[in-house]
C-alpha cells in the first residue's frame, strides 16, 4: 500500500510553462487559432501613448474575461482565483508561475474608464467571425433567428411602478401611409396624427412604492421597473417564473455559427425588436430567415419578402374561444373584398383602424335569426366582426412558403442550431444570468460569450484538420506566395491559386492543375520540381468559355458560371481535362464533363472550348434527339450569371437552366 504520497509537495523542479500545458488543451488550440495582436489595433486610441505609467497588456486584459466566459466561471473574482492556481490559464495569459495575477477589479476599472460606451466587444466578436469566414465555414443561405432571456442582476422584490410610455414601431411610418391609402381607396377620410404625448413619470422618494402609485392616475398604463437595474424588463415565463431579465436576440447559420446578436429589455416582444438583429444579418444576403411564431407578423413577413428573403414561420394555432368558429372558416372573397360566414352570409368592409386592420361586419338583423349565432358572436347587437391586416397578403405568402416541400425539415433544424446555441451558452458559458448591471454591460457579456463559442468551434475545426501545425501552415503560406509572385508570364495573369489542386508529370516536368480565384476555371502551372517554383501556363478550361477570343465578361459568358474542380488525365497519347458545371441553379448540383486538350508548339496546353462531344471521338451525329442537359451553350436575353453567389434562384429566376434530366 502506497503511503506518504504528499512527500513531493516541497520538491524543487525545473520545468517550462509550455511543457505543463497538454498539446490538445482547448486554450492551446484557441491561442493558435487566431492572431490576438488585432486587439492592440482596436484599443490603441483608448490609451495615452506619451504619458502615464505603463499599463497592463491589453491582450491579457481581454483574455481574462475570455477565460471566464469560455469556462462559465461565475464571477471575475472567482476567475482571478482560478487563474492563480491553474497553469493553463497562466500560460494562456503569458504569466509564469511567480508573476502576480491582476486584481479582480482591474477589468472592471478598465471597462468603466476606457471601454464603456464603445463598440469594442462587438468589434472583437466581428473579428473572430471574420476568421471563421476565411475558411468558408459559414453558410448564410438560411439564417435562424430567436431570442433567449438572461436573468438580470436585480432583486424581483425591489421594484416600482412607472408610466408605460408607448414605443414607436419600426414600421410605423410605412404602416400609417398604407392605412391612409387603404382608407382613401374605400372612400374614407385619412386618419389624423395620433397624439403620443404621455404624462411624465412622477417623482418618487426612495423605495416607497405606495407613494408613487398615489401620484399616477388610475387610467394610466404602468409597468414594473427594477430599482437596481432599470434597463432590464419584467419577464413572465409560465405561472410562477417572474423575474427581471434581458432578452438576447441572436442569429446563426445552419452549422451553429453565431452571426449577430442584440440585447433588449426582457419585457419587449420579439417582433418589436426584430429590426435590430435584422439590420445586422441582412449584409449576409440570406435566402431564407427561419423564426418561431413570435416573429410571425405581417410587418416582418412584408419586410423580408420585399428584400427577396423567404420567411419560414411555423403553424400558429387560431386564438379563438373554444366552441366558436375559427377565422379560417370565414372565407375571404378578394374580388368583392368581403368575408363569407359558414352560413353563407356576407361580412362587408366597415373601416380600417389605426392598427392597420380592416374591419368586416355582418348584418345584425340577419345574424340575430341565425341558428349558429352561439358559435359566432356574443355581441349584444349580434354583429360579427372579422379583421384583416392591410399586409395580410404577405402572411399568406409566408404560409405558402411553409408548405413547400423540404421547408418543414429546414424549420426543424432550429433545435440543432439556435436552440442548441442557447442551451450550450447557458449550460457551459454562464449565460443563465448576469452579474452586471445595465444594458451596455449585458451587451459586453453577450458579445464575449458568443465570440468564445465561435472561437472554440474554430479552434476545434483547425485542430481536427491539422491547420494549427506550424510546419503545415508555413508550407501552405510559402505555396500561396509562389502563386502570387510574378512568373515568366506576369503575376499569373490574375489567375491566383484558390483550391482543387492536383499534380501530374508531363514530359518530365510537374504540371500543377488548380481552380483559380475566379472559381469557374481550371488553370495550370509548370515546374521542374513538385516543390516549385511554378510558372503560370494558362487556362485549361472555363465552364463559360471566358478568356477565349478575349471575352472576360461574366454576365455574357456562353453558359452560367459556378465553381469547378477537376484534373488532367492522359489516355494513350491524348490529354483530357475533366471538370464539372452546375445544374438546377445550384452550386451544389453538379454535372461531370470532359474535353480534349490540344498542345501548343512550346509544349503547353491550349484552352479547351466547351462542346457537347465530351469523350466522343468527334461531333455528334446530326440525326435523332438529344437531351437538353448536354447543350454546351445556354444564356438568356439578359445574359448570364453565377450560381455560386448569394440567392441565385432569386436573382436568376427569369433565366433558363439545366436540370439533371433536361
Amino acid at each position: 500500500m502506497t503511503k506518504n504520497a504528499d512527500k513531493k509537495r516541497e520538491q524543487m523542479m525545473m520545468f517550462s510553462m509550455d511543457s505543463m500545458v497538454p498539446q490538445d488543451h482547448m486554450l492551446r488550440l484557441i491561442d493558435k487559432a487566431i492572431n490576438w495582436n488585432f486587439i492592440y489595433d482596436l484599443v490603441e486610441d483608448k490609451y495615452c501613448q506619451n504619458n502615464g505609467r505603463p499599463s497592463m497588456d491589453s491582450v491579457m486584459l481581454i483574455k481574462i474575461p475570455f477565460i471566464q466566459y469560455l469556462y462559465g466561471i461565475k464571477s471575475m473574482r472567482q476567475t482571478i482565483r482560478e487563474i492563480e492556481v491553474n497553469v493553463a490559464y497562466r500560460w494562456f495569459l503569458g504569466l509564469d508561475m511567480l508573476d502576480p495575477v491582476p486584481h479582480f477589479s482591474t477589468f472592471g476599472k478598465n471597462y468603466s474608464r476606457r471601454f464603456k460606451d464603445t463598440d469594442l466587444f462587438e468589434q472583437i466578436f466581428s473579428k473572430i467571425l471574420e476568421e471563421c469566414m476565411k475558411y468558408k465555414l459559414i453558410n448564410s443561405d438560411e439564417i435562424f433567428v430567436d431570442a433567449t432571456h438572461v436573468k438580470a442582476c436585480a432583486n424581483s422584490k425591489k421594484m416600482r411602478k412607472r408610466v408605460a410610455h408607448e414605443q414607436a414601431l419600426w414600421y410605423e411610418d410605412e404602416l400609417q401611409k398604407e392605412i391612409n391609402e387603404d382608407r382613401q381607396a374605400h372612400g374614407e377620410k385619412t386618419l389624423k396624427d395620433k397624439n403620443k404625448k404621455n404624462p411624465p413619470t412622477p417623482p418618487t422618494s426612495g423605495n416607497d412604492q405606495h407613494n408613487e402609485l398615489e401620484q399616477i392616475p388610475d387610467d394610466i398604463k404602468t409597468k414594473k421597473s427594477s430599482i437596481t437595474d432599470p434597463e432590464s424588463g419584467w419577464f413572465r415565463k409560465g405561472e410562477h417564473k417572474h423575474v427581471f431579465a434581458y432578452a438576447v436576440e441572436t442569429a446563426c447559420d445552419e452549422h451553429g455559427w453565431v452571426l449577430g446578436y442584440s440585447v433588449h429589455p426582457g419585457n419587449e416582444h420579439d417582433s418589436r425588436t426584430f429590426q435590430t438583429i435584422y439590420e445586422k444579418v441582412k449584409s449576409f444576403e440570406p435566402e431564407m430567415i427561419v423564426a418561431d411564431a413570435g416573429y410571425k407578423t405581417p410587418a416582418i413577413a412584408r419586410q423580408l419578402l420585399k428584400d427577396r428573403i423567404e420567411p419560414l414561420f411555423p403553424y400558429k394555432r387560431p386564438m379563438t374561444k373554444e366552441g366558436f368558429f375559427k377565422k379560417y372558416e370565414y372565407v375571404y372573397d378578394e374580388y368583392y373584398d368581403c368575408y363569407i360566414c359558414p352560413e353563407n352570409q356576407i361580412l362587408r368592409y366597415s373601416t380600417t383602424n389605426r392598427d392597420g386592420y380592416r374591419e368586416y361586419k355582418s348584418c345584425g338583423y340577419q345574424c340575430e335569426k341565425c341558428p349558429q349565432i352561439s358559435k359566432c358572436t356574443e355581441s349584444k347587437n349580434h354583429v360579427k366582426v372579422i379583421t384583416r391586416h392591410v399586409w395580410e397578403k404577405y402572411i399568406e405568402k409566408a404560409e405558402d412558403i411553409r408548405h413547400v416541400r423540404g421547408n418543414k425539415a429546414i424549420y426543424q433544424k432550429r433545435k440543432e442550431t439556435i436552440e442548441r446555441i442557447f442551451g450550450t451558452a447557458k449550460e457551459h458559458h454562464g449565460f443563465r444570468y448576469t452579474q452586471y448591471i445595465g444594458k451596455a454591460q449585458m451587451e459586453m457579456k453577450a458579445g464575449l460569450t458568443f465570440a468564445c463559442m465561435n472561437l472554440k468551434k474554430l479552434a476545434r475545426f483547425l485542430g481536427k484538420n491539422g491547420l494549427l501545425n506550424e510546419q503545415k501552415r508555413r508550407f501552405l503560406r510559402n505555396f500561396w506566395i509562389q502563386f502570387n509572385f510574378k512568373g515568366k508570364n506576369g503575376a499569373f495573369q490574375d489567375h491566383t491559386f484558390f483550391e482543387a489542386s492536383s499534380i501530374r508529370k508531363v514530359d518530365g516536368k510537374y504540371c500543377f492543375v488548380y481552380s483559380s480565384e475566379h472559381n469557374h476555371d481550371l488553370c495550370y502551372a509548370m515546374a521542374d520540381s513538385p516543390k516549385g517554383p511554378f510558372t503560370y501556363g494558362g487556362v485549361l478550361v472555363d465552364i463559360g468559355d471566358l478568356y477565349l477570343n478575349g471575352n472576360e465578361d461574366e454576365t455574357h459568358a456562353s453558359n452560367y458560371l459556378g465553381n469547378t474542380h477537376g484534373g488532367m488525365l492522359q489516355i494513350e497519347d491524348q490529354w483530357y481535362i475533366f471538370y464539372h458545371r452546375q445544374t438546377n441553379r445550384s452550386s451544389y448540383a453538379r454535372q461531370a464533363c470532359a474535353e480534349k486538350l490540344e498542345r501548343r508548339n512550346d509544349g503547353g496546353f491550349q484552352q479547351a472550348e466547351i462542346t457537347s462531344c465530351g469523350l466522343n471521338q468527334g461531333a455528334l451525329k446530326g440525326i435523332g434527339a438529344y437531351e437538353a442537359r448536354i447543350a454546351c451553350n445556354l444564356w438568356s436575353i439578359n445574359g448570364t450569371g453565377r450560381y455560386d453567389g448569394k440567392s441565385p434562384k432569386q436573382k436568376l429566376k427569369d433565366h433558363p437552366y439545366f436540370t439533371q434530366s433536361g
